[in-house]
Order: C-alpha cells, then sequence, then structure tokens
C-alpha cells in the first residue's frame, strides 16, 4: 500500500517577492529576522543548506559558508533567486520538497530554515528530515509562527476568536498555514534529535498602525532588545530557535556525495543534464542550473 502524501504548499508562478516584501512595508520585519539569525548562526561553515529559500531574501545572510544550497519546492522562486543571488558557485540551487530531502545524510554542517514550517502539515516528518541530512554537532536555525502570542491572547480573553493560544496543537487559520504552540515546538525538536540552545522572540510590534507611526529604525531597535525574552517568555508573534543536531560522530560525510537517490538512497552522480543513480533506481534533471527533484526523468 502506497503511503499517504502529505499535502505541499507550492509557490509555483507566485509573485511572493513583490506582492509581499518589496515594497509592501516589511522593511521591519526583515530587519528584526536578520538580527535574530545573525545572534543565532554560526557565521562560518562549510556547507548550509537554506531550506524554503524562496527568491533568496535571507540567503546572504549565509556568505560566510564554502557552499550554499538554496532549496526551494517552487521552480519559480529558485529562478528569481538566481536573480537576486548572482553568478557565485558557491550557490547550489536545488528544486524539492522538505518531506523528501535530497541531500545525503550528514551532508551539511548547517541549515536555516524561515518563514516554511508554517506551512508543514507534518512538522515532525518535516524535522525528521531536516535532521537526516545534518551532521552531528551541526547548527540549525528554525523560524515557526506563534500561536502563544499577545494579540491572540487578548483576542481569546475578549471571545474574539475561537481557538486557545495555550492549547498545544496547531491551529490551520488557511489552507496549509498554522500557527505553532512553543512547547508543541521543542517537543518535535527534540523527538526528532535536536538540542534547543537558544530561542529568540521577535516581531513584538508588527502592527501596521505602529509600524506607520513609528521610524522603523527605532521599532527595529527596541525589537532587537526584546528579543532575548525569548529564552523564558516567547509571546510573541515570530520564534527563532538554535538547535543542534544530536550526536558527535564525525562528520565524514561532508567530503562526501552531495546528492542521494530519492528511491534507494545510493548515491548520485551527474551525467550530462542529470544526476543518475549509482544503483539505477532514479535520474533527475538539471535545468538551467536548477537540480529538480521535482519528478524524475526517464
Amino acid at each position: 500500500m502506497d503511503e499517504p502524501t502529505i499535502p505541499v504548499c507550492d509557490y509555483e508562478g507566485s509573485r511572493y517577492r513583490t506582492e509581499f516584501w518589496e515594497g509592501q512595508g516589511r522593511e521591519y520585519e526583515d530587519l528584526t529576522e536578520r538580527i535574530a539569525l545573525r545572534a543565532l548562526l554560526p557565521p562560518r561553515g562549510r556547507r548550509v543548506a537554506h531550506l524554503g529559500a524562496g527568491f533568496g531574501r535571507m540567503t546572504r545572510e549565509l556568505g560566510g559558508y564554502d557552499q550554499v544550497i538554496v532549496l526551494d519546492y517552487s521552480r519559480t522562486m529558485l529562478r528569481e533567486a538566481q536573480a537576486y543571488l548572482g553568478d557565485d558557485p558557491r550557490y547550489v540551487f536545488v528544486a524539492a520538497d522538505i518531506y523528501h530531502l535530497p541531500l545525503a545524510p550528514g551532508s551539511c554542517d548547517a541549515a536555516l530554515m524561515e518563514r516554511v514550517i508554517h506551512h508543514m502539515a507534518d512538522v515532525p516528518a518535516a524535522l525528521r528530515q531536516i535532521r537526516s541530512i545534518l551532521a552531528p554537532g551541526a547548527a540549525f536555525v528554525l523560524e515557526y509562527a506563534n500561536k502563544r502570542n499577545l494579540k491572540a491572547i487578548a483576542r481569546y480573553w475578549l471571545r474574539r476568536q475561537a481557538w486557545n493560544p495555550f492549547d498545544e496543537e496547531p491551529v490551520e487559520f488557511v489552507a496549509l498555514n498554522f500557527d505553532f504552540h512553543p512547547g508543541a515546538m521543542a517537543r518535535w525538536l527534540r523527538e526528532a534529535g535536536f538540542v534547543t540552545e537558544k530561542r529568540r522572540a521577535l516581531s513584538y510590534f508588527r502592527l501596521s498602525l505602529l509600524k506607520r507611526a513609528v521610524p522603523t529604525r527605532l521599532l527595529v531597535a527596541l525589537d532587537g532588545l526584546l528579543q532575548p525574552t525569548g529564552e523564558w517568555a516567547p509571546y510573541s508573534p515570530s520564534v527563532f530557535t538554535l538547535n543542534r543536531a544530536a550526536g558527535d560522530d564525525p562528520p565524514a560525510a561532508l567530503d562526501g556525495p552531495l546528492f542521494k537517490c530519492l528511491n534507494c538512497g545510493s548515491p548520485l552522480h551527474e551525467d550530462g543534464q542529470t544526476v543518475v543513480c549509482a544503483n539505477g533506481d532514479g535520474r533527475w534533471a538539471i535545468r538551467d542550473g536548477i537540480y529538480d527533484f521535482k519528478a524524475p526523468v526517464s
């Protein structure tokens, strides 16, 4: 019997860059997220996976790594990322599903995933996949949307929303858009093989009226001062965490093949404009500089 398919949010054809970020009054959110990332992710390393990278908004923050895997499910987003990031051989563009990552076990010594997991219907499955590609001791910075935020608590107490922000069950407010309780996320990370070291709370001032009335620089500075409160009281709309892949074995896989076969797990090698399984169990295309694992080729 085939395993049930987990629904995947696909931004193919989306105008996410121009309709959500550029010129849309989200400079405050962008800058506060950069503060959190710089405070949590080790600045240098060998190979980092930017999972759900989109058009590459945060990818340039990973400039201290020898190789950056720019991975997204949307080919459209990856083509925009190619244009946005420029021609740098350190970037490897990969179209793939988080639930079926084509990266070899232990092949990365760091990973970043921001503004992505809120689209995940099965968070534990996604976290297990991410843990599998990380070498022991690798850093994983994860951002998630927090259901236990101050606005949601106030609305619940005023009986203006039905769902309970203190309940650990995720809330799906629109299709494939979830908010998560910090307790549930902490448990899922632990069960997937991560040790959470730090937690930052941010975007406390994510209110349109406030962002119009107060200079962005001031809001960002105040947010930066409040972010460490995430260690004991994350009541913000967004939470960033630094997690370590459990274990202490040598990261030998960092020197091995980057890609694995999605069917049998064997290493892949390049053959012209394809990557091919060493056991002959699959072949995937390389199209315009993008390793495309969304569907195999015959």
